[in-house]
């Protein structure tokens, strides 16, 4: 595989701690989903629903000129869950969903479903992980 580009992070005290990116250009506490101490701080989940909800809304935005479509208005929401299995390891619960104007609804399904072929993070989490596609129709008269 060509690398296009590649950075790191570091994380200090898991889910309680603090993380980085390795060149300090963005920094987070880090407060566990369960604490209700009232530290400020965000989770892992939220980071990885950020990413991924940019990385697949860039995703969408390359294959609607591949497919020659213009939608008036969209955006990527990601939805992360976090659960343990019935076998008692955790895993993640995604839920994908583009809201979209301009274009059918058709039209829209097969955006988000090509998008999700394209999506790095969507082939990271293919097979392991359940993800559902939503779509959200807005009406031009709604903008």
């Amino acid at each position: 595989m060509k690398i296009f580009y590649k950075t790191s992070a570091t994380a200090t005290g898991g889910r309680s701690g603090y993380t980085r990116t390795d060149d300090g250009s963005i920094g987070f506490d880090l407060v566990s989903f369960q604490d209700d101490s009232g530290k400020q701080g965000t989770n892992p989940e939220q980071l990885f629903a950020m990413g991924y909800a940019a990385c697949f809304d860039s995703a969408m935005n390359l294959v609607a000129g591949q497919m020659k479509l213009e939608p008036t208005q969209a955006s990527t929401s990601v939805g992360v869950g976090i659960g343990q299995k019935a076998d008692g390891t955790f895993s993640l619960d995604l839920d994908i969903t583009i809201t979209v104007a301009g274009l059918s609804e058709a039209e829209a399904r097969a955006l988000i479903q090509r998008a999700h072929e394209v999506c790095p993070y969507s082939n990271a989490v293919r097979g392991n992980l359940d993800v559902r596609l939503h779509v959200n129709m807005i009406n031009s008269f709604d903008l």
